[in-house]
């Protein structure tokens, strides 16, 4: 009994709107004796629904999806599920995708053309408590976390203005000067100013560095913030 208990397979939920792509899987786990695909699904609510319904141990999930991002499937998850592993197995490159794939939980990161050994092998490795994540991308997390500012103390952030907090608040999804502008009804040169003067007060030297700094303490549109634990 206790050697049938150890051959488990780990069960594997596959989310992406690519039915071809999911097949692909299918048919490379049913090779794979540890591993069991008990469900596919093609969008974050139907993600979501059936991740709730088999309680996977492993959820392969793409970034983009037709109702959302893999983000929200991964926010709502983890949250009845929080020992669910949810790795990314993506097209997407970028820096701030996967780090807040990483900050939202995610245990792994990986591009779609990874080999399916090394797919394999990663796989397993998650049960050792490692993360699913190349080499390639375990260096760029790296990289970027010794590159971040340190975050500001909230004597710093006190030193921000109400209208210099709802702009900061729009700096974290990426917004232009036009967008914020539009958004707070000011004109862009006003807008160019408070951020000039933002990027001073959080001694900082980007927008996306402020933007950052926005999310990692939950800043509120003109309202003082705290910082997150």
């Amino acid at each position: 009994m206790s050697e049938k208990e150890e051959e488990t397979p780990q069960r594997i939920l596959v989310i992406d709107d690519h039915v071809l792509f999911r097949d692909g899987l299918v048919s490379l786990f049913r090779s794979t004796p540890d591993f069991q695909v008990v469900d596919q699904a093609g969008s974050v609510k139907e993600g979501i629904e059936k991740a709730f319904h088999h309680r996977p141990d492993i959820i392969l999930m793409d970034f983009s999806l037709p109702d959302g991002t893999g983000l929200d499937a991964t926010r709502a998850i983890l949250d009845e599920l929080p020992d669910c592993k949810i790795i990314f197995l993506t097209v997407f490159e970028t820096d701030e995708s996967l780090l807040t794939a990483i900050r939202l939980g995610a245990k792994g990161y990986m591009l779609k053309n990874v080999s399916s050994s090394s797919l394999i092998a990663s796989l397993r490795a998650l049960a050792q408590g490692e993360i699913a994540m190349s080499r390639k991308m375990m260096s760029r997390v790296l990289e970027f976390s010794r590159s971040m500012p340190v975050p500001p103390t909230n004597d710093r952030l006190n030193k921000l203005s109400p209208r210099e907090l709802d702009i900061l608040y729009e700096l974290q999804d990426g917004a232009s000067n036009m967008e914020i502008a539009q958004r707070l009804y000011l004109s862009e040169n006003t807008v160019k100013h408070h951020i000039h003067s933002i990027l001073e007060k959080l001694g900082v030297e980007n927008r996306r560095q402020a933007g950052m700094i926005a999310k990692q303490l939950g800043v509120k549109k003109g309202k003082s913030t705290t910082v997150k634990k």
